[in-house]
Parts: structure tokens; sequence; C-alpha cells
């Protein structure tokens, strides 16, 4: 039987339980796929990710939920990396970067501080506009009715995942919006996409710019507790529309509250045009893991 190094940590936070949890399995060769995603069935977190390859700045990556592999996404790349950091496993280069191999290609992932301020963001894959909407649509009525509209029309964006995007009239609307899962499913399953993501413009004096909800409709229904690929495929949708908040090309996403945690994402677009999307991470476990196939 074969001993993994084996951590737990919730992502986009600065405390335990206010973030995505994530588990990260390093030493992850000799592992296949069948014992990879019967690994991430049993911890039943919105990922598991699988380590091999590390040497000096960078790592193999593989990310599985509960139900199949997935190809990226942004909370397991930052948690990862920040895991093989804390490990002493990897360092960053001359250009404070660290390197990760996977589905998605080879993405940068850029490291600010050390310790427990330590914030890593990754470059996600790029975001097209697929289909600007109205609002009216019949494939998005069901799913939008009772969120008083923003000013920006309902977007399907493609950036490795497929999401809906809807803006909303407030902070206060969007809190207390209760989303109707039948009408996202539906959504989701006629427009093979993952579902809703509905954001809004904070109040004043918060200490964030935006908030957001990511709604997945398929295949299992569930409302995000922080989701950087979401965000990322919004931050480009805004930065086509001029649209960013603050003004500028950086800013700090809520996300998750309305399902009892309390993320902080740090977006930035920069001067190519690429999205950042990143945090800080809180560890909760680390142990091994003995899993005999």
């Amino acid at each position: 039987m074969t001993a993994r190094r084996f951590v737990q940590l919730d992502v986009f936070a600065d405390r335990p339980g206010a973030g995505n949890p994530l588990a990260v399995v390093f030493d992850a060769e000799g592992l296949d796929d069948v014992t990879m995603q019967a690994i991430a069935r049993w911890t039943r977190l919105p990922e598991t990710t699988f380590i091999s390859d590390v040497e000096g700045h960078g790592y193999s990556l593989r990310m599985f939920s509960p139900r199949r592999e997935v190809p990226f996404a942004g909370h397991p790349s930052v948690g990862s990396a920040q895991a093989l950091l804390r490990a002493g496993h990897i360092t960053p280069d001359a250009n404070g970067l660290v390197w990760q191999d996977g589905a998605a290609g080879r993405l940068p992932l850029r490291v600010l501080g050390t310790g427990g301020e330590r914030t890593v963001a990754v470059r996600t894959p790029r975001a097209h506009v697929v289909e600007i909407a109205d609002r009216g649509d019949r494939r998005l009525r069901g799913a939008l009715a009772g969120l008083a509209a923003g000013a920006l029309p309902p977007a399907l964006m493609d950036g490795g995942r497929r999401w809906w995007l809807a803006e909303v009239a407030d902070e206060a609307a969007l809190r207390s919006a209760t989303p109707d899962w039948d009408a996202i499913g539906a959504l989701a399953g006629l427009t093979a996409t993952m579902g809703l993501c509905a954001y809004a413009r904070a109040d004043a004096g918060n200490p964030y710019d935006l908030v957001v909800r990511a709604w997945v409709g398929a295949p299992a229904q569930f409302e995000d507790a922080a989701s950087g690929a979401a965000n990322a495929t919004l931050a480009a949708w805004l930065a086509s529309r001029d649209a960013l908040p603050g003004g500028n090309r950086r800013y700090v996403v809520s996300q998750g509250r309305e399902v009892g945690y309390d993320a902080r994402l740090q977006l930035e677009i920069d001067d190519e045009g690429e999205v950042w999307s990143g945090g800080q991470v809180a560890f909760v476990i680390d142990g091994t893991l003995d899993w005999e196939r």
C-alpha cells in the first residue's frame, strides 16, 4: 500500500470554512483514471486534484469532481499551486510564476507574498462571447424570473466551460434571490451550459466590488461556493463591454455567503487582455491517503 500526502484546504478564503473546499493528492503517479475518480467520489468535495511530475517551477495536474474529470477550474488550480508552494515542492521562477500542465494546456500562475498572506492567481483560458440574448428569450425567461434586471443584457460565454451571465439590479436583489432550479436545470440542458451566473455591483463601502452567485444546473444542481472559472468568464464579458467595476482592471468579488461561505476572489485583466483569477487559501487538513486498488 502506498501512502500519499493528502491536504484539504479552502480556496479564496483567509480562514477555514469561508472558501471553496478542495482535496489535493500528491505523488499521483501510478493512479489510474478509475482510481482517481473513486477517490474524488469518496472525498465528496467539489473537486479533488492529483499532482504528478513535480519539478522546479512546474507540475502536472488532473482534477475530478465526484462525477467526472474536469478539464479546467479555477479554485482547484489555485489551491493545488498553494499546496505545492507550502510543501516546498515548487518555487516561483524569475517572473514570479509557477506552471501547471493539464487538459487546458500549460497555464501560468502568479505568486505574490509568502506564508499565510500568499496569493496565487491563475491565467485562465481565454473566454469569448457565444451569444448576447434578450431577457425575454424563451430559454432564459424562467431562470431570470424574479431577478430585477441590471444594465447589461444576458450573455452566453465560453471559457472552457459555458455559462449564461446575467446582471441583477443591485446587491440586495441578488443576495435575496431564490433560484428556480427546474428552470436553471432546463436552461443548462437545452444550451449545453453549466447554468446561470448572476452578478450585481456591490453596495458602496463594502470591501468588494462585485457580488456573484453561480447556479449550476447540470449535471447536478447546486450553488457554487466560489468559482474562479465562472468569475474569469464574467471578467472577460465585463471587459468586452467596458464595464469592469471600480473603473480599473482589478477588482474583488464576494461569493458564497448565501450558502454558508464567505469567499473573496481577486480578478485582474492584464495589458494583453488576459484574465487572472486568484486569492488566498486556508489549510485545514494535512495528512496521508492510503488507498488500495
